[in-house]
């Protein structure tokens, strides 16, 4: 069996992902550390269009050169790296929810036993 020979433009997307999960991971195990850790991920962007081209060695014909990478890939970047950066850092806290009243799905759900999360009971009347 041979190898799946992808087009560029899915290299391209696939490679913008790869450094949004990378920086992601990267800001939210620096933010729970100290406060502004998030910043070095998000810096860690401008180094995207190096990143870019370091694997794929090409760019797609919608993308004219290396300047127009940050811009078209900004988006797809920016969801990876928020999405990662939310949860690396609620893993490495190790968050706990908080109910807070005992009508919520979240207080049935864990009071009957449906839910496998503990939760800090915090009910307000």
């Amino acid at each position: 069996m041979k190898g799946v020979k992808l087009a560029i433009e899915y290299k391209f997307s696939l490679t913008v992902y790869l450094w949004g999960v990378i920086t992601g991971i990267i800001s939210g195990v620096l933010s729970a550390k100290f406060s502004a850790g998030w910043l070095v991920g998000f810096l860690l962007y401008l180094l995207l269009d190096k990143f870019v081209l370091a694997v794929i060695k090409e760019l797609p014909p919608d993308v004219p050169d290396e300047r127009a990478i940050l811009r078209k890939a900004f988006w797809g970047w920016l969801l990876f790296w928020l999405y990662f950066t939310m949860l690396s850092y609620s893993l490495v806290i190790n968050f706990t929810p908080v109910c807070y009243s005992n009508q919520s799905l979240l207080y049935k759900m864990v009071h009957s036993g449906n839910a496998s999360i503990s939760c800090q009971f915090n009910i307000t009347r």
